[in-house]
């Protein structure tokens, strides 16, 4: 019996599918009525609508963040030159005070690599006045001012150093708060410079905002008119269409309407009313033929697959028969093989007794084998 192959599910949708989506490109595209230059004109002109407005908005995005970057790019500059005039105002400190309180003479530190340095700095004996000498050494006593001059001397260059670092130390205090005064107002200047065109771009920015909704408006309007007037061609176009179905001949039931005068073997489409009763029952006489034809042939494959059937059950059997004597010959041969294999090893083994019980008992001497070795030589 042949299989009859049954298209899949899968398959039937999908063509489907891809023919309600043709229609719907059809009923968009190829309609007469609503086709006017081949496209959808709404969705493009909403789709440039749409792109003009976006790219206006990146457009003020874009400078407004251009004019806050550059704002801020001023105000750190400005922040960077005062954090290094801070820094180099800091490092000149250090050095000043490196120069004045830390120099060499006045260490009092220890080189522990040099133990003997205490030794070298303090000799034995100099004079009363050295102050290295503690009441210990008996040296000098309390109360005892030998050097009263050079230390009052001392303390006038000490008053003086300490007020000509005071006067410095104000001084410089000056000059930062007048650098800092004039930063604050050179920042000062800076961000209203700033918010001025900011105020001016702001101010274009609004400026191009309402020339776009008003050039939006008028395009919105002249759309709409073009809409209005599509929509009146349209229905202009439907009351003709209309007019011309109710004068003409197309909704009469009249059959000689389709028939074409020029080739009579040929319908018009467009004009056609359905078959008449003469062409149905021609069509149903052909179609019980083409089943009488079909049930025949049905029955004729039936009968044939029948006789291939038994023939192959016949084949199976003959098949099975020869199995069978193949079975029986390979038994009958084996038997035969094996009492002959028998009769074979009990003719070897009497030849064999023969020959140890008759040939090989008498021993060959000496003179045997001399003789042997003569003839062979």
């Amino acid at each position: 019996m042949n299989k009859t192959n049954l298209p899949d599910p899968k398959e039937v949708a999908a063509i489907e599918a891809r023919k309600n989506q043709e229609k719907q490109r059809q009923s968009r595209f190829v309609n007469v009525w609503t086709q006017v230059m081949g496209v959808d004109v709404k969705a493009l002109d909403s789709q440039v609508e749409e792109r003009k407005l976006r790219e206006a908005t990146e457009q003020s995005k874009e400078a407004a963040y251009a004019t806050y970057q550059k704002q801020y790019d001023m105000v750190a500059q400005m922040l960077e030159k005062e954090e290094a005039e801070r820094t180099r105002r800091l490092a000149k400190k250090v050095q000043e005070f490196r120069e004045q309180k830390q120099q060499v003479k006045n260490k009092q530190e220890i080189d522990f690599w040099d133990p003997s340095r205490q030794w070298m700095e303090y000799p034995a004996y100099l004079r009363d006045s050295e102050s290295c000498y503690g009441p210990s050494s008996l040296q000098y006593f309390a109360r005892e001012d030998l050097e009263k001059a050079t230390c009052l001397k001392m303390q006038q260059e000490q008053f003086r150093q300490s007020l000509e670092k005071q006067l410095k130390e104000r001084q410089q205090v000056r000059v930062d708060k007048k650098y800092s005064d004039l930063l604050d107002d050179q920042l000062r200047l800076a961000m209203d410079t700033r918010a001025a065109q900011l105020a001016k771009l702001e101010e274009s920015c609004r400026v191009a905002m309402t020339a776009m909704a008003n050039a939006n408006k008028a395009q919105a309007a002249e759309m709409a008119q073009w809409q209005r007037h599509a929509q009146r061609h349209e229905q202009e176009a439907n009351l003709k269409e209309i007019q011309k179905q109710v004068t003409s001949s197309v909704l009469t039931e009249n059959p000689q309407t389709t028939q074409n005068p020029v080739a009579p073997h040929q319908v018009p489409l467009h004009c056609w009313k359905g078959m008449t009763p003469e062409q149905c029952a021609a069509i149903k006489k052909a179609q019980k033929v083409q089943h009488h034809e079909k049930e025949a042939q049905r029955r004729a494959e039936q009968a044939l697959d029948a006789k291939r059937e038994s023939q192959t059950l016949s084949l199976a059997q003959a098949a099975l028969q020869l199995e069978e004597q193949e079975r029986e010959l390979c038994a009958v041969f084996q038997r035969g093989l094996g009492s002959f294999n028998q009769q074979l090893a009990t003719e070897q083994k009497a030849q064999q007794n023969y020959l140890n019980s008759i040939i090989y008992t008498n021993q060959p001497t000496a003179q045997y084998h001399l003789q042997f070795n003569t003839s062979s030589h």
